[in-house]
C-alpha cells in the first residue's frame, strides 16, 4: 500500500492547494436551493482524478461531481473535491479534501485535508490514524451529558424540517452543547481527534464520509447507521451517520431511536 498511500497524499495536498489558492476568486452555481458547486471543485477533481489515472489506469473510482467510472474493479477511489462547498463559496476558511480507497467494498485508506489549517488527516486499515503525522485517538468523555457534538442538516429539507429541529432539540438539551460546522468530512476527523464526542447527520453521500469513517475507526471510534448497525454497503455509507467516541454512542443512540424521520 505504499504506492496507493503516496498517491493518496499528493492527491489531497494538490487539490488543498489548488482549493486555497482559488478561494474568493471563483463564482458558484447551484446543484439544488442549498446545495452548490464551484469551479474549484471542478478542477479539484479534475488535479485528484488525473493523478489517480496516471498510477491506477486500473481502477475505478466514485467522485461527486458527476465522476464514475465503475468497470468491477476490485479496487475503487471515492473522491469529494471540497467538502463544505457552501463555506468555501462564502469563503469561510472551513473545508476539506477528502479521498477514500477502497478494496472489495471496504475501505483501506483514508485521508482529509484541511487546506485553511494545513491540517492532514490520514489513516490505513488496521493502522491507526494520524494527524499531521502524530497519532490521534478519540475522546474519553464517558456521558453524553458531558459531550461536545457536532451536526448538520440535510440539503433537502423543507418537508423534514420540524423534524430534524425536534432531534436537535433533544440532544443540544441533553449534552454539553452542539455544534454546525460545514464540513462532513472534518466532523468526522474531528470527532477521531478528540476534538468533538459524537456527531450525527443524514442524507450524506459515500464521498462525504468514506476518508472520514476510516480515519475514526482507526482513532478507536465507532459509526453506524440509526439503527446501531455497522455500514456494509459502500454505495450506502453516509445515508445514516451516527459517530461518536463509543462511549457515549448507545445514549445517542437511544435519542434517535424515538425518531421517524
Amino acid at each position: 500500500m505504499k504506492k496507493e498511500l503516496c498517491v493518496l497524499k499528493e492527491c489531497l495536498l494538490t487539490a488543498g492547494a489548488l482549493a486555497r489558492k482559488r478561494q474568493g476568486k471563483v463564482s458558484y452555481e447551484l446543484k439544488g436551493r442549498a446545495n452548490l458547486v464551484t469551479q474549484a471543485d471542478v478542477a479539484c477533481q479534475k488535479a485528484v482524478l488525473t493523478l489517480i489515472k496516471k498510477n491506477f489506469p486500473d481502477h475505478d473510482f466514485l467522485a461527486e461531481e458527476n465522476g464514475l467510472k465503475n468497470t468491477g474493479s476490485d479496487w475503487k477511489w471515492v473522491i469529494d473535491p471540497i467538502d463544505g462547498t457552501t463555506n468555501y463559496a462564502h469563503t469561510v476558511p472551513h473545508f476539506s479534501v477528502s479521498v477514500a480507497l477502497a478494496h472489495k467494498n471496504q475501505i483501506v485508506l483514508g485521508g482529509v485535508y484541511d487546506a485553511s489549517s494545513n491540517e492532514l488527516f490520514l489513516a490505513q486499515k488496521g493502522k491507526g490514524a494520524t494527524l499531521n503525522g502524530k497519532k490521534i485517538r478519540v475522546s474519553s468523555v464517558p456521558k453524553l451529558e458531558n459531550a461536545l457534538l457536532v451536526t448538520g442538516f440535510p440539503y433537502v429539507r423543507e418537508r423534514r424540517i420540524d423534524g430534524l429541529l425536534t432531534r436537535f432539540k433533544r440532544f443540544i438539551l441533553s449534552c454539553h452543547d452542539v455544534r454546525r460546522l460545514g464540513s462532513a468530512a472534518l466532523d468526522l476527523c474531528w470527532v477521531a481527534a478528540g476534538r468533538f464526542d459524537g456527531y450525527w447527520e443524514d442524507a450524506l453521500n459515500p464521498w462525504d464520509v468514506s476518508a472520514g469513517k476510516l480515519i475514526l475507526e482507526e482513532a478507536g471510534g465507532k459509526i453506524t447507521d440509526f439503527s446501531n448497525k455497522k455500514w456494509t454497503r459502500l454505495e450506502s455509507f453516509g445515508a445514516q451517520t451516527l459517530a461518536t467516541n463509543g462511549k457515549i454512542h448507545r445514549e445517542m443512540f437511544d435519542i434517535i431511536k424515538k425518531d421517524s424521520l
